[in-house]
């Protein structure tokens, strides 16, 4: 369900005369509550699950271009992956945009080379107006930063190498 939907959903409610609407697919619930008497709406939305079938919609006509690029990258990336089997990789635990400082006139949290304790904040996802503080899952060292700053990333993207020796 899009915005659009979703606002025509809640025109359609206000119009209607009914107090509360619920609607509930597999991925979120949206709950409509009006009080027609004072104008007010209430509005719930609750995802169960990050939105996942978005995101490969967002990256097919990436993927559909990618696939010769990844191709010529993968036999030069398979030797290094053996080499570096003990490094941990970071996923993003959420889709969102990536932030390496705590404001724009900040340092980063963690530069390549530096050493992080398990807990220790490693960086910010943004979703949905939310500034979600990243940990370290390992303690370590930083091998290899592997995201911009301000750009979006999708939830499982690696986003960070640690080897933990």
């Amino acid at each position: 369900m899009d915005i659009k939907d979703i606002q025509n959903l809640i025109k359609f409610v206000s119009k209607s005369g009914v107090n509360e609407v619920s609607l509930e697919k597999e991925d979120f619930k949206i709950t409509i509550k009006t009080d027609h008497s004072s104008g007010a709406e209430q509005i719930v939305v609750q995802q169960a699950a990050p939105v996942v079938h978005a995101a490969p919609v967002v990256q097919q006509p990436a993927a559909v271009a990618a696939p010769p690029a990844a191709q010529e990258a993968a036999p030069a990336a398979q030797p290094a992956a053996e080499e570096n089997s003990n490094h941990i990789t970071i996923k993003s635990p959420m889709i969102g945009t990536f932030y390496r400082r705590p404001a724009p006139d900040k340092d980063p949290f963690i530069n390549v080379g530096d050493s992080v304790a398990q807990g220790d904040v490693i960086c910010i996802i943004e979703a949905m107006k939310l500034f979600n503080e990243i940990e370290a899952e390992v303690s370590g060292k930083v091998v290899k930063v592997l995201v911009e700053e301000n750009t979006p990333v999708e939830y499982d993207q690696p986003l960070f190498i640690i080897d933990p020796s």
